[in-house]
């Protein structure tokens, strides 16, 4: 199955069991929410969770574009992504969370083919404030899915405060041969499909209040999804990144670390954009410009003369429609063109005045905070200034600042 083929298995096998499909909201969260961006399903719906009645009834699916910083560094690897899809199902105060259990495992294994074997289940294992998930874990075994109790991995939250509870996953093996140990004991089993029972609200003090009103929430990421389904050893692999690995592979024969980083980066930057970001010093634009400059770092590496220009439109539209967006490629490629003149001119700018330093001279924190506030040299690109072949060496821990963790940057 290819992801149109996959999306359309997912929500016609919820609209058969009598799930109305909610369209997707824009990766800016709404208003209240406590998150930068939307990072799962369920954030468009977080009132209809905490029992405000749906105006599409109480059975719900759907598919969500997602933003996530926290594995940023990770990705590259066969399994993270800065911006993904993530198919969902909903049950607002309807059905329990053993029935989405052997719902989703349905779906899996006889409508999607998964082998059952290559499955395995995590649940909540309890701790002083909450008892272990009892009912996910009888429902495994009598489904005959090896199930594992973990801890505080297996309670899902929105935040420090709000809707949370019990989450039970679902995990894929992904490694060669026949699988081994448990999904806390080997990375090669990767996280596949999330079901929450929502049965609390957590308040300031960090109290847990029973929710009126048990929901079931459940996230599973398309890319990973198709990496299973289309036996890729990568979500790199899956036919969503093909047109964006053919491209660059033709324009700029990057290696396989960075295909990966240009992929994900410029693909995410798209969708970002599309959904009325633009780059800034703060929030979310921020966000956007590191990933566009990250992008543009691995780019240039080699060759300084390649450009964001060359990029075809067709897939800057194919991103967009894959995402939900119809429109905007114009100023996709405006706001694309815009940075990276920006950035060329603070790089060489960069150079000058890191010139002044004596060679082989360590920057101290207070340098950094003087290239910052005097020359608006970010920490982050006075690193990627030191790391050319050409520039002196300052010691690894002179290689951070808290201005990159706060998310600030004058340029």
């Amino acid at each position: 199955m290819d992801a149109t083929e996959t999306i359309q298995t997912f929500l016609e096998f919820f609209a058969d069991l009598g799930h109305q499909v909610v369209p997707g909201s824009s990766l800016v969260p709404p208003d209240g929410d406590p998150v930068l961006f939307t990072t799962a399903g369920m954030h468009p719906l977080t009132r209809y969770l905490e029992g405000l009645p749906h105006p599409q009834g109480r059975r719900l699916a759907g598919v969500q574009r997602c933003l996530r910083t926290t594995d940023l560094d990770e990705v590259g690897d066969d399994r993270h992504l800065t911006v993904f899809q993530m198919l969902g199902s909903w049950s607002l105060g309807d059905y329990d969370g053993p029935r989405s259990l052997r719902w989703g495992w349905e779906l899996l294994t006889d409508r999607l083919g998964i082998g059952r074997d290559r499955l395995h289940a995590t649940v909540f294992g309890g701790d002083e404030q909450a008892g272990p998930d009892l009912a996910s874990w009888r429902t495994w075994t009598e489904l005959g899915v090896p199930v594992e109790p973990l801890g505080p991995d297996n309670w899902w939250s929105n935040g420090p405060t709000g809707p949370c509870g019990p989450d039970s996953e679902l995990f894929a093996w992904t490694g060669d041969g026949p699988p081994q140990g448990t999904p806390g004991t080997d990375q090669r089993w990767m996280e596949l499909w999330n079901h929450v029972t929502m049965s609390y609200r957590r308040h300031d003090d960090r109290s847990l209040e029973p929710l009126p009103q048990r929901s079931v929430d459940t996230g599973m990421g398309l890319e990973r999804l198709l990496m299973v389904v289309q036996g890729q050893p990568s979500v790199f692999g899956c036919d969503v990144f093909r047109p964006w690995t053919t491209a660059l592979t033709g324009l700029w024969q990057p290696d396989q670390r960075s295909l990966r980083l240009l992929a994900d980066h410029l693909r995410s930057s798209i969708v970002i954009i599309g959904d009325g970001i633009t780059p800034s010093n703060t929030g979310r634009g921020y966000v956007l410009r590191r990933l566009i400059r990250r992008a543009l770092t691995v780019l240039w590496r080699p060759d300084s003369t390649r450009t964001l220009d060359d990029l075809p439109a067709s897939l800057v539209e194919q991103t967009l429609t894959q995402f939900g967006r119809h429109e905007g490629i114009g100023l996709v490629r405006e706001v694309l063109r815009g940075e990276e003149r920006r950035f060329r001119g603070l790089l060489s700018r960069g150079r000058t005045v890191l010139a002044q330093f004596g060679p082989g001279q360590p920057l101290t924190e207070a340098d950094l905070r003087y290239l910052h506030q005097t020359h608006g040299l970010p920490p982050e690109l006075v690193t990627e200034l030191l790391d050319e072949p050409h520039a002196q060496a300052g010691p690894p821990h002179h290689r951070r600042c808290p201005d990159i963790a706060a998310g600030r940057t004058r340029d």
